[in-house]
């Protein structure tokens, strides 16, 4: 093989003959640069599949820690929801606890000033030694501490439940316990138990007492109850009688009027009738007895009970 070289003197030309050998080396060479350029093609062509395999871990790394975010916020709302529903419930008791509190006051007629539940309860203390500092509450005690107040309120709720009951059954008891005069203005004519007839003069027991006052005055009712007579009877009159449970009744006689009716429930002080001199008089006033159990008892201890 030979090779034609071109020079500038002269425009001339040489000729070049190449041996085999040279031919080779410089097949040779050819060849590792081919070679090369595709190792550096397969190289880069490597790298690119690194570099989108690494992409590819961190999107899914990224993706799992915003699932795990995803997940921690919806706890973490489920919780304050939680909370909230909580304090709400706290909150309803406290208000009730309030009212129920509010209601004591009135029934046990107590002092607001010393009971106010509409204000919160005075407070107070020295404050705390210098450079000392409070910790804050972790999440677990403020769990913890919630949980101590609620079962304290259902406590106290209990508690003030059973001591209003305890109220409003001294109340009725008051309401329902014969006390007092069945009239606001008179004097007690006659006394319980034995005594001169008016009208035959005869030794006779007398099963109320008398009260005289002023024809057409208000006769009330000693305690709440039940009207079960409103009427004429024999030898009272007018009469009115009120049963008042817990084995009592009273009887109003002699009346010139009566307000109430069979059936109607009156209150302690209620007006059911007005003195009059109906029936086995001798003139103006209430003949008034009281019964226990079906039998008569001296009133005069009743009339001038302070219940």
């Amino acid at each position: 093989m030979s090779v034609i070289l071109i020079t500038n003197k002269l425009g001339g030309t040489s000729r070049v003959h190449l041996g085999l050998l040279m031919w080779l080396f410089i097949s040779a060479i050819g060849l590792l640069l081919l070679a090369g350029a595709a190792y550096v093609g397969m190289q880069m062509g490597g790298k690119d599949v690194y570099m989108n395999s690494m992409l590819t871990g961190m999107q899914k790394s990224l993706e799992a820690e915003q699932l795990k975010i995803e997940t921690a916020t919806q706890e973490a709302e489920k919780n304050v929801n939680a909370l909230a529903v909580r304090l709400g419930q706290l909150q309803a008791h406290v208000i009730r606890l309030d009212a129920l509190g509010q209601r004591l006051i009135e029934n046990a007629k107590l002092d607001r000033g010393e009971f106010d539940f509409a204000n919160s309860p005075a407070l107070g203390g020295p404050e705390s030694a210098k450079g000392e500092r409070g910790s804050s509450i972790k999440v677990p005690d403020f769990l913890s501490s919630l949980e101590g107040l609620s079962e304290q309120l259902e406590h106290r709720s209990l508690q003030l439940g059973v001591l209003e009951t305890m109220l409003m059954n001294r109340d009725l008891q008051d309401e329902v316990f014969p006390a007092g005069r069945p009239v606001k203005r008179g004097w007690v004519s006659s006394y319980y138990g034995k005594r001169t007839d008016p009208f035959n003069g005869r030794i006779a027991h007398h099963d109320g007492i008398d009260i005289a006052g002023k024809h057409g005055s208000e006769v009330i009712a000693v305690a709440a109850g039940v009207v079960t007579w409103a009427g004429k009877r024999y030898g009272y009159g007018q009469l009115v009688e009120i049963n008042h449970g817990n084995g009592y009744a009273t009887r109003y006689g002699h009346n010139d009027e009566i307000v109430v009716r069979v059936g109607e429930t009156v209150k302690k002080g209620d007006t059911i009738s007005k003195m009059g001199s109906s029936g086995r008089s001798t003139g103006p006033h209430v003949h008034f007895e009281v019964h226990k159990n079906g039998r008569t008892v001296d009133p005069i201890k009743y009339v001038r009970a302070s219940r």
